[in-house]
Parts: structure tokens; C-alpha cells; sequence
């Protein structure tokens, strides 16, 4: 199955991950919608709405750079009205913003906090929200988040509760949204990667260059996400799938391509049950 002719709503959409996905969509001919914050060039970060419109075209998509902020009803709720009025639908809904802050809660101050929920939960729920009275009336309707399975080890909360508690947000709106709207035909899954992923997170928060190289490159991301638009919404809804052993279980038995260095050893990832296995031949750490 092709997403020829397809409209993803994304947010995040202008690097990393949400990037990947939406250019994995482009180059089967896919209408994008960019919903993200960077219009204007960051000091650190690459990429804004607009180069990232420029890559979805040279990759065969139709883009549409918008300027959105998933914390405001009305931006998010116009955004969503002008993707339907320049591409007639939304047939899929990525909801890929996310914000982080891995400190512990006396290190948290409120302002991170506020930001953290209104972000991940709050604008995974209201971007949802806005998508579905339009992915109802598609004819293979998924929304996807980026957001891990719901584990609740106290291993996943004690280090930085805030964040798990918002990232875990994220797939509560997929736990009762699958449910809710099973009968509509609307699927909703979330997909979480294994081992860090090298994006701009990873490179300036987290572990810096030397870190990159322990991780897997966004397009194991991308080609997982678009496996699982392929899928029937009728009959793959509520799924907390991790992307090695989804694409194992796809048929995917070579995993090396997806590595930074093929020399060093894989960052593990947060929040993956130690009862999902990775693939046979993957060394994690």
C-alpha cells in the first residue's frame, strides 16, 4: 500500500523524527502538513517549517508550512481547517511534539512542568481532537504518537517524574481514543523507539556527539510509522509498539543499516518493558 495522495497532519514536523516520517510519506507522493513552532532559524537546532517544506517536495509530497503551537486551541484548530482546505481531508494525524526536562521533582520547577503537560498531553489530546471529525470521513484513518508503552515501573518515574508523567500522557489518549472511536474505524497506536534516536534532542540535552554515535538514525522511526499507516485502522488500533520489534515482526531481519556507527554499541532508550525482547542478532548496551 502506497500513501500516494495521502494527507499527514504532523507535529513537529520541521526536524528529527517527525521530519523522518513525513519525508518516509513524501516519497510516496503524500501531502504534508507542518505543524510546528521554527519558522525562524534556531542557533542550535536545524531546520524550520520552511526548509522542511522544501525537502518534502524534492522527495515527490506536497507540503504546507504552518506555523503552530499545540498549546493554542485556536492556532492548532486552524491549522487543521487550512490543511483541509489546501489538500481536501487529513488522513493521518502524527502527533510527534514533545518537550523534556529529565530532572528529578525538587529540580523541577513548575514553569518546566506547565510546559511539559501542555505540550505532550494536552497538545497530543486537543491536536488529536481537532484531526478526528475530518479523519472520520477518511478511508484508512490512523493517528499515531510518538510515546512509549504504558509500564508502570517505578524505574520509569523515579528519575524525572514530571516528564514520564506527560510522556505517559500521550499513550493514555491512545489507551482510551482506540476504544472510543474503535467503531469509527479511527486507529490510534503509539510507537516508541528501542535505542536513542539521533536527532538534535539527543545531540544538545541528552549525550551529546559521542552519544549520537549509540544511537539508530531517524529512519527506523520513519519506516515503522509508515508500516503502520499501511496497516487496516479497522484492525490495528491500540497498539504500544516498539520500532525493532514491529519491523521484525514485518519482516525486517537486518537492523545494521539503522545505526550511526556500525561499530558501537546501542544507547537503550527509556520506558521499554523488559519483557519485550529486542530482535534476534540486536545488542542493546
Amino acid at each position: 500500500m502506497s500513501l500516494q495522495g495521502k494527507t499527514l497532519f504532523v507535529t513537529g514536523a520541521s526536524r528529527g523524527i517527525g521530519l523522518a516520517i513525513a519525508l518516509r510519506a513524501a516519497r510516496d507522493g503524500a501531502n504534508v502538513a507542518i505543524a510546528a513552532k521554527t519558522a525562524e532559524p534556531h542557533p542550535k537546532l536545524p531546520g524550520t517549517i520552511y526548509t522542511a517544506a522544501e525537502e518534502i517536495e524534492a522527495a515527490g509530497g506536497k507540503a504546507l508550512p504552518l506555523i503552530v503551537d499545540v498549546r493554542d486551541e485556536a492556532n492548532v484548530l486552524a491549522a487543521v481547517e487550512k490543511t483541509v482546505a489546501a489538500f481536501g481531508g487529513i488522513d493521518i494525524c502524527v502527533n510527534n511534539a514533545s518537550a523534556i526536562s529529565l530532572t528529578g521533582t525538587l529540580a523541577t520547577d513548575m514553569k518546566r512542568y506547565d510546559l511539559m503537560h501542555q505540550i505532550n498531553t494536552r497538545g497530543t489530546f486537543l491536536v488529536s481532537k481537532a484531526c478526528i471529525p475530518h479523519l472520520k470521513r477518511a478511508a484508512n484513518p490512523h493517528v499515531l504518537m510518538l510515546s512509549p508503552p504504558l509500564d508502570m515501573a517505578p524505574k520509569w518515574f523515579a528519575p524525572h517524574v514530571a516528564y514520564t508523567m506527560a510522556k505517559f500522557g500521550m499513550s493514555m489518549c491512545v489507551l482510551g481514543m482506540a476504544e472510543e472511536f474503535r467503531a469509527d474505524g479511527v486507529a490510534f497506536n503509539a510507537l516508541w523507539p528501542r535505542t536513542g534516536v539521533a536527532t538534535a534532542a539527543i545531540r544538545f540535552a541528552l549525550a551529546g556527539d559521542e552519544g549520537m554515535k549509540q544511537c539508530r538514525t531517524v529512519d527506523i522511526m520513519a519506516d515503522a510509522a509508515h508500516a503502520i499507516f499501511e496497516k487496516s485502522a479497522r484492525d490495528f488500533t491500540g497498539n504500544f509498539l516498539i520500532d525493532d520489534t514491529f519491523l521484525y515482526g514485518e519482516g525486517v531481519r537486518d537492523f545494521d543499516p539503522y545505526k550511526v556507527d556500525p561499530t558501537a554499541r546501542l544507547m537503550p532508550d527509556f520506558f521499554v518493558p523488559s519483557d519485550i525482547a529486542p530482535p534476534p542478532g540486536v545488542v542493546i548496551g
